[in-house]
């Protein structure tokens, strides 16, 4: 059996594909993606038992149809080698692949098809339809606050939700949290799942800014997104996530309101001189003023006064200078609101033209 397709009809799919390969995979198999040949169109398939990705690329000719197994990051490799324009001719004989092009041949090793492993046999419980771009707003929103190989394995991840005619992201690591909530054109029945750090950072990967229309399905352990020609799915993690609406400072009473970038600004020169460990910074807050002071083992001094709308009594409070920036980051607005209680509960941050999400800071004790 042989295939014959273009360098550029199989470069990018393997890009997509292989990005989800572990380096050091615990079964063989899992070095490999799977091609499936059906008519003139080429599938690959690429999974770690987390994440699988499946895209489709056009064939020049192939001879039969079939499933095999290939090497897919040497299979990328020799791919990025041959020339632009080149054709590309696959064939399979016995336990090995033969790659020609031109004069130029590689014989690389095979497994068999049938012990590639799956996640594709399940039924979604949730099934919508999002523009990509409002996909991508609502992870890229709050990714960042995910944990990090926290013990706390839920943290490890985000939780997406449905509620009614809205779709929720909320990620924390103990420390923050981030919220986005965003409306949807049909109604939903409340359902919950996490999916996975690698899963939320490979999704985010592979989404752009268009509006073309995605395919969103949950099920009990699956989530899977439907991108054109590439089908993403994850599985989930099995946790019970904590409930955010404790942690949003309702009712907080001392309200700041600055432009953004001057904000931001003042921040990154703090950061520069703060604790290399604990990135501490000190607010002190007065009427209509916010002085920022930083130091770090060195005995070094940041020092900054900027003007703000605030009314009411003076305050001072600290926090990590990394996790504001980070908030600040993404928010990207004109105005900024911090809702503060006092110095020793959390700080709710908000673009104030847009409610779409949330950002909670725990303070440090200065």
């Amino acid at each position: 059996m042989q295939f014959i397709i273009s360098r550029e009809g199989l470069l990018r799919p393997l890009q997509q594909i292989c990005g989800v390969l572990t380096n050091r995979p615990t079964v063989p198999i899992l070095s490999n993606v799977l091609l499936k040949i059906q008519g003139n169109l080429l599938s690959i398939t690429g999974t770690d038992l987390e994440v699988e990705l499946s895209t489709q690329t056009q064939l020049i000719s192939a001879t039969e149809e079939g499933c095999y197994t290939i090497p897919g990051k040497k299979l990328l490799d020799l791919c990025r080698s041959f020339p632009e324009n080149a054709e590309i001719t696959i064939s399979f004989e016995k336990e090995r692949a033969i790659i020609r092009s031109d004069r130029i041949k590689f014989a690389l090793s095979t497994l068999p098809s049938e012990e590639y492993p799956n996640l594709a046999d399940w039924q979604s419980e949730v099934e919508f339809n999002i523009p990509e771009n409002r996909l991508y707003h609502l992870i890229d929103a709050t990714q960042f606050s995910m944990a990090n190989q926290d013990a706390r394995y839920f943290l490890n991840g985000m939780k997406f939700e449905t509620e009614g005619n809205l779709l929720r992201s909320v990620a924390t690591d103990g420390h923050r949290l981030a919220v986005c909530t965003i409306s949807l054109e049909k109604e939903l029945p409340n359902h919950a799942v996490i999916v996975p750090r690698k899963g939320v950072l490979e999704l985010l990967r592979l989404l752009t800014n268009s509006d073309n229309t995605t395919v969103v399905q949950i099920g009990s352990n699956n989530l899977r997104v439907n991108l054109g020609n590439i089908t993403f799915t994850s599985k989930l993690i099995d946790g019970r996530y904590p409930d955010y609406r404790r942690v949003l400072p309702r009712n907080a009473t001392h309200l700041i309101e600055s432009n953004w970038e001057m904000l931001r600004n003042a921040f990154a020169r703090m950061a520069i001189l703060s604790n290399d460990r604990v990135k501490a910074i000190r607010l002190l807050i007065s009427e209509n003023q916010l002085k920022i002071t930083a130091t770090n083992q060195e005995q070094e001094v940041a020092e900054e006064t900027i003007d703000v709308n605030y009314q009411g009594e003076e305050m001072e409070i600290g926090f990590n200078v990394s996790y504001l920036l980070d908030v600040l980051n993404v928010l990207k607005c004109q105005q900024v609101r911090f809702r503060l209680t006092d110095a020793t509960s959390s700080c709710l941050i908000e673009n104030i033209e847009d409610d779409t999400a949330e950002y909670v800071i725990m303070p440090m004790r200065i």
